[in-house]
């Protein structure tokens, strides 16, 4: 017989590849969830995992299990949730900003559906100046985005540097003048990183802007240019420029901002489940 605590951490273990992040999510100790993951596969009778030094890989049979495994653990979840007095509920307009698309947003809004299924999300997707606004017209309730150093709307989850990124940066800084691949205004990091170099005197021009993170990336991973992005959210395919290749940019604050009006309940679940992938490591998924 599967046992989902069992399954909770074979899960855990899938999502974040990582031994260490799935017992910091689960409030384990890491000789625990791996009792856990030899009990499931004993009783399976198969390998569901393999662990080398480059990290952890799920096994075909592990790849197999895994949608089951969620399907289960989903379950429970929304029975027990059937008891909950203050169970979160009714509709949640949610803000993020673009640079968190490639990260864990899809598995942040996976794990918050499944074990809150009574709440309808509309989610908005947008640079974090244009969700201020939307949320300042009462058409956000929750708005996870960014901040520079010293602005005080909102709570600040997690702070992060800007680095420069690009497919080949020997190629790009061989350029007399800097080609940059820019969101457009008004976004925060355009206006950072604009402002370091023109304190250093950097020549430079936008070869491509686009609204959409994906394009920029696409631009980049094409050798493009330089795209500037927060370290532990810089897209796969792309290499960080040496610290003194080009101008130091300011760092950014990921902040969360609740609406007056939202419901309590559901705002507090959302937190909570973003300063748990803060503790686990905000990353983008590869």
């Amino acid at each position: 017989m599967l046992d989902l605590v069992h399954l909770r951490s074979f899960v855990s273990i899938a999502q974040l590849a990582s031994f260490t992040h799935a017992s910091q999510k689960l409030g384990l100790r890491q000789s625990t969830v791996s009792q856990h993951l030899q009990r499931l596969e004993e009783v399976l009778g198969r390998r569901l995992l393999d662990r080398d030094t480059h990290g952890v890989r799920l096994t075909a049979d592990g790849e197999a299990l895994l949608p089951h495994a969620r399907q289960l653990l989903s379950l429970e979840r929304q029975t027990a949730s059937l008891f909950e007095a203050a169970q979160p509920r009714g509709r949640l307009r949610l803000g993020i900003s673009e640079d968190l698309v490639s990260g864990q947003l899809p598995l942040l809004l996976q794990d918050f559906i499944a074990d809150y299924p009574a709440v309808e999300l509309h989610l908005t997707v947008a640079l974090s100046k244009d969700l201020a606004d939307m949320q300042d017209k009462g058409e956000l309730d929750l708005v996870l985005a960014k901040r520079r150093l010293g602005d005080r709307r909102g709570e600040p989850i997690l702070r992060e540097p800007l680095v420069w990124l690009a497919a080949d940066p020997d190629a790009v800084l061989a350029k007399p003048i800097l080609p940059l691949i820019v969101f457009p205004p008004p976004s925060l990091t355009r206006t950072l990183l604009m402002e370091a170099l023109e304190r250093a005197g950097q020549p430079w021009r936008i070869v491509c802007s686009c609204q959409s993170l994906s394009g920029l990336t696409a631009a980049a991973r094409a050798g493009m240019g330089v795209l500037v992005q927060p370290r532990n959210l810089a897209p796969s395919g792309l290499r960080e420029l040496p610290p003194s290749a080009l101008p130091a940019i300011e760092d950014v604050e990921f902040i969360l901002v609740a609406s007056p009006g939202a419901d309590r309940n559901t705002i507090a679940a959302f937190t909570r489940l973003v300063r748990e992938r803060v503790a686990n490591g905000l990353h983008p998924a590869r």
